[in-house]
């Protein structure tokens, strides 16, 4: 669908107002439902300029980007899934993603606008119910390196009330494998746990909650890391299941950071979007969801393939 994907990027309010404005106004001239998701300096703008418009529906931003970015990806999609009547199908969401002062944080908003971008071409071509978002972009508040990705990320602009093709835009899978796995100091210094050729993995969960918990940790970071060792556990079982041995792990912790390297022999993950939604849709019954719940655990998950295999890194902050 033209336009499934579009940003607004502009540096000031009324190039912000009126894009959106013009966006939400012909989603309900043609009886689409509308969605916004914005952070509260621009939806207190935007309550104003539609307040004339009651039937626009709006979200906390925490309940799209609470939980991070790789967990706003199925959110978006559930967003629409709420808000979808029987009489038309189509929904239009204007969400702001809004990444936070920390650079270490930034990779993962990247890939998010690429996994969203790749998630609604999907859905367009398996001819999937109708979902038009258009992504907000303070160039005043959003990071340099940001904006890039958001005219990299969208098929679309929103130029004069329009969408119109983005001249910038790079495939999604193009865009995502081009982006650099960032060195992590920890792994020059010693691990806490050392495992080669992990084969019982009960013993490594045992052996690892208790090297973690006799580390000195900052105060309040007992549910961070019991997150943490669950991711930790799902990768490992998935290494073991799906992978080829020998599977290894490395574990460093500090007071900031919490580090793990799980590593098996195999060719698997090959696919730059995998672990965006469980393997099997929303019924995690039938399994698949090990690396889909370790994003949504842990701060970053960073994949690196090579001829010598898979090794996953997962990382947690401590705040």
């Amino acid at each position: 669908m033209d336009g499934a994907h579009r940003a607004l990027i502009g540096a000031s309010d009324p190039e912000l107002v009126d894009g959106t404005v013009a966006f939400v106004r012909d989603a309900l001239d043609a009886g689409e439902q509308v969605v916004v998701v914005c952070t509260d300096p621009t939806a207190e703008l935007l309550q104003k300029a539609l307040a004339d418009l009651p039937q626009v529906a709006w979200a906390e931003w925490g309940e799209v980007y609470g939980h991070g970015p790789a967990a706003a990806v199925t959110a978006v999609r559930r967003l629409g899934e709420r808000h979808r009547t029987p009489g038309n199908r189509v929904v239009r969401v204007v969400l702001e993603p809004l990444a936070g002062p920390d650079r270490d944080t930034w990779r993962e908003w990247q890939r998010y606008d690429a996994v969203l971008d790749h998630q609604l071409d999907e859905a367009d071509r398996l001819g999937e119910e109708p979902l038009l978002v258009l992504c907000l972009c303070d160039t005043r508040r959003v990071p340099a390196e940001l904006v890039q990705a958001a005219r990299h990320t969208h098929p679309s602009l929103q130029v004069d009330g329009a969408a119109v093709v983005n001249p910038a835009h790079v495939d999604a899978a193009e865009y995502l494998t081009s982006l650099p796995v960032p060195v992590e100091p920890l792994e020059a210094t010693q691990p806490l746990v050392r495992a080669d050729s992990v084969r019982d993995l009960r013993g490594l969960r045992r052996d690892l909650a208790a090297r973690a918990a006799e580390a000195r940790l900052p105060a309040g970071s007992e549910s961070a890391l019991e997150d943490f060792l669950l991711a930790v556990d799902e990768m490992t079982t998935n290494a073991l299941r799906h992978g080829r041995p020998p599977v290894d792990l490395r574990l460093w912790v500090d007071d900031r950071r919490l580090v793990c390297t799980v590593t098996d022999r195999g060719a698997g993950l090959q696919d730059p979007f995998i672990g965006y939604g469980p393997a099997h849709g929303d019924d995690l019954s039938l399994g698949g969801m090990g690396l889909w719940l370790a994003r949504q655990l842990c701060d970053h998950v960073d994949i690196s393939v090579a001829d010598q295999g898979v090794r996953v890194r997962l990382t947690t902050v401590l705040h």
